[in-house]
């Protein structure tokens, strides 16, 4: 059983470094009408997979110094967007808070399980595979770097594997999507306490 929302679950963080600068917009539960801008065509298509998957509002306009490598960008975008979700759950009462997707492209299949525990962890069994290529400059282990500064900054328990595929553009694409999915599964309030023992997240 899934309870509606009483309070706007919304946030919007500003980042800015010496090689990255980052607005992000995110309503969980309404739908943003906005641009999805990197300058980096791939990681574009990616975002835009988690906006679309997801079922978010998400409006984000970042630059970086891709003259550099698109590994900063990564990291960073994925840095704040975990800052935006921590802040968009507040204090979590009543979401889901674990769940997981599998998600199909092609040969390859992926699965990912994710738990909004407050202790960060990122298991990515993808690293030790042969995952080959990569789509426009961007690699499996700019995903990893997206994926870690995400959970470092939500407080989340990540676990990802590659059940299948080895090609680097089915590979990031299927494993987005299921972490886009998985993302919306864990973060619907499905009671009205909070999802712990403990008492706290």
């Amino acid at each position: 059983m899934e309870y509606s929302v009483s309070v706007t679950r919304s946030s919007e963080i500003v980042r800015n470094t010496n090689e990255t600068q980052i607005q992000i917009r995110l309503n969980l539960d309404e739908p943003l009408s906005g641009p999805l801008k990197t300058g980096h065509g791939f990681q574009e298509h990616m975002l835009d997979q988690v906006r679309k998957h997801g079922r978010f509002g998400l409006v984000i306009e970042a630059t970086g110094d891709l003259h550099v490598d698109v590994h900063h960008l990564a990291e960073d975008v994925g840095i704040a967007l975990g800052q935006a979700f921590k802040q968009a759950l507040g204090d979590m009462k009543g979401i889901e808070r674990y769940a997981d997707a599998f998600v199909p492209m092609d040969e390859t299949l992926a699965h990912v399980v994710l738990d909004f525990s407050g202790r960060a962890y990122l298991g990515f069994e993808p690293e030790r595979l042969d995952v080959i290529g990569d789509s426009n400059g961007y690699n499996i282990f700019h995903l990893r770097e997206f994926l870690r500064g995400f959970c470092n900054h939500a407080g989340v328990t990540l676990h990802v594997r590659l059940l299948s595929g080895r090609e680097s553009h089915h590979v990031i694409e299927a494993i987005t999507k299921a972490f886009s999915r998985a993302l919306y599964l864990a973060t619907r309030i499905t009671s009205q306490s909070l999802p712990s023992t403990k008492g706290m997240l």
